[in-house]
């Protein structure tokens, strides 16, 4: 891997890092990177998600502050998180990638949207609070386990898509739940590493690159979110999934 590959990398590594902290969708940024090296759609996937853990743990760190007195909800929702992560990362191993490629710009504008109309959706299935202890503890279950298996298979944007399904059955500020999004991408990407370590084809030189660029922009980009107002992080998460799902778009017809 020469210099300029280098230089891109962490350059990718920083953004993608902070966009990670911030709202999800960074994988956008590392991943197209990591093809600009060289390396096959298959590999970059699997050097990616191994990649962009640390810049999720850092992210998780950053945010701490906002998970006062959801701790209590945390280890309930890990179960189905492993469980999910587990089969991504089976799917991808072992089934071919074309038609997931093909549904995930629809899952990416989905859960944008869902965000955006997030109090019209409400009016519909009902606002959090007139949720019962058990509806909710079910609906997180479902939440929790399907973003974890979009995260396990391919993982772009999986925190937008957390975000915007969680604001719907949660009561919760935005930034709250943006601090309990990134515990839950830290453990799909745990889930992930350990897979794709022992079984996928990671780069690791890529990886030894990519990481502590991930972990510099991680730790930032959840401090500055810490510090936004609700509706700017808000508008902020819904231009980055936008523009995500584009480009996932675009890519999938090319």
């Amino acid at each position: 891997m020469d210099l300029g590959h280098t230089l891109l990398l962490i350059l990718a590594g920083v953004v993608a890092g902070g966009i990670n902290a911030l709202a999800g969708g960074g994988s956008l940024i590392t991943f197209p990177g990591l093809i600009l090296t060289g390396l096959s759609s298959v590999e970059a996937n699997v050097t990616n998600s191994v990649s962009v853990f640390p810049g999720y743990v850092a992210g998780a760190l950053g945010s701490r502050a906002d998970l006062a007195g959801q701790w209590r909800r945390v280890p309930a929702l890990l179960p189905a998180c492993v469980a999910g992560s587990a089969g991504g990362c089976a799917l991808l191993l072992h089934t071919p990638a074309r038609a997931f490629e093909l549904i995930v710009p629809v899952l990416v504008l989905g859960a944008t949207a869902t965000l955006y109309f997030q109090q019209r959706l409400r009016g519909l299935v009902g606002h959090p609070q007139a949720f019962g202890p058990r509806r909710r503890a079910v609906a997180l279950q479902v939440v929790v386990f399907v973003g974890a298996v979009y995260g396990g298979y391919f993982g772009a944007a999986l925190g937008v898509m957390y975000v915007a399904a969680l604001a719907l059955v949660l009561d919760e500020p935005l930034n709250r739940i943006n601090a309990l999004k990134n515990v839950l991408t830290v453990t799909v990407g745990l889930v992930t590493l350990l897979a794709f370590s022992l079984f996928g084809p990671v780069h690791w030189p890529a990886v030894l690159i990519l990481a502590p660029a991930t972990v510099a922009g991680g730790y930032a980009g959840a401090l500055l979110a810490a510090r936004l107002p609700g509706h700017i992080l808000k508008a902020l998460i819904v231009a980055f999934g936008t523009t995500i799902g584009l480009i996932l778009l675009g890519r999938a017809f090319v």
